[in-house]
């Protein structure tokens, strides 16, 4: 997948494209339909698929002092993204002028002008243009006016499991609220994948290594809060860049953890929540190395202590719940 940061003017290898519009944050299982409606229409047609999205979150922008809300952070989701087969990702950055532009200028100068799309793909929900005037019915009749054809994706549920009892209308809004009531299950029902923070390791106190539990430290930054507490979590190491310069796509290794996101109450308190996460049966450096942390089930509430004796008790049981958990979910596979 070839990542366009600057639009225009746009290369002649991604004009033609059939594209997909939208945020995208978390790319769930919502958004998959639209992608995957954009990459079969593409393929269908002999043409590029394309997605275009907007970096910072729209929300952001309208909204500075927001709490964090993010569910994938860039990185994230262009991998996700390029593994859903799309040919080429813009970013239009979502700046003063952007906000401005009324839905028929986004029509004419970004979609026709400037991508010269050949057909666009949006969900029903999809608004657009100052003042959020033009919707996917607006969009459709304006495009059709130049020749282009839309796709309006409807909403879907998330397919029923044995661990709910009905399908769930697949939203971000109902990711954060699941991420927030310490139910990452249903987080990755709607995902379709688990919900993963993403970061490079900074250094902390190394206190856990004096008790046996040494741990890799991750800020959140924009990430949505999950509940506090300890997770079972599965971890993967991204590989080091290589002599060339050049970055491997994929991680090397996943392996099984567990984890404490919280604010460290025992030893004074942090001012913003930390995911502090020890790997299983791993003794090398992740200093500065990126980890993708998967948040698979939670285990218990983030709480004080009385002193590292009793913390050190309650970790070693927290290692073994974990243990249990990522051990039946791979036998149940």
């Amino acid at each position: 997948m070839i990542i366009h940061r600057h639009l225009f003017p746009v290369p002649p290898e991604g004009r033609g494209s059939v594209v997909a519009i939208g945020n995208f944050d978390g790319v769930h299982r919502g958004h998959q339909a639209v992608i995957g409606a954009a990459v079969t229409q593409a393929r269908q047609s002999g043409a590029p698929a394309s997605v275009l999205t907007f970096e910072p979150h729209p929300r952001r922008f309208f909204r500075p002092d927001t709490p964090p809300f993010l569910l994938t952070r860039f990185r994230t989701k262009a991998r996700v993204l390029a593994q859903l087969g799309v040919d080429h990702l813009f970013v239009l950055r979502f700046d003063a002028a952007l906000a401005g532009r009324t839905a028929e200028q986004f029509v004419d100068d970004v979609l026709t002008a400037g991508l010269g799309a050949r057909h666009v793909v949006v969900g029903y929900d999809f608004v657009f243009g100052k003042g959020r005037t033009g919707n996917s019915e607006m969009l459709q009749g304006r495009l059709a006016g130049r020749g282009i054809g839309t796709t309006i994706v409807q909403p879907i549920g998330a397919p029923m499991s044995a661990a709910w009892g009905e399908p769930l209308i697949v939203s971000s809004t109902g990711v954060r609220e699941a991420l927030r009531a310490g139910d990452p299950r249903t987080a990755e029902h709607l995902l379709g994948r688990p919900f993963e923070i993403e970061g490079s390791v900074i250094r902390g106190d190394a206190r856990g290594r004096t008790i046996g539990f040494p741990t890799a430290n991750l800020w959140l930054r924009e990430y949505q809060r999950p509940a506090l507490g300890v997770y079972a979590v599965n971890v993967a190491i991204a590989e080091p860049r290589l002599a060339s310069g050049r970055t491997l796509s994929e991680p090397a290794v996943w392996r099984d953890g567990v984890a404490n996101l919280g604010l460290r109450p025992t030893f004074g308190g942090l001012t913003e929540p930390r995911l502090e996460v020890h790997l299983f049966d791993y003794a090398g450096d992740l200093y500065g190395r990126r980890l993708r942390v998967a948040l698979v089930e939670y285990l218990r509430p983030e709480r004080k202590f009385d002193g590292l004796e009793a913390l050190k008790a309650q970790i070693a049981q927290d290692a073994n719940e974990a243990r249990q958990v990522l051990y039946e979910r791979t036998r149940a596979g």
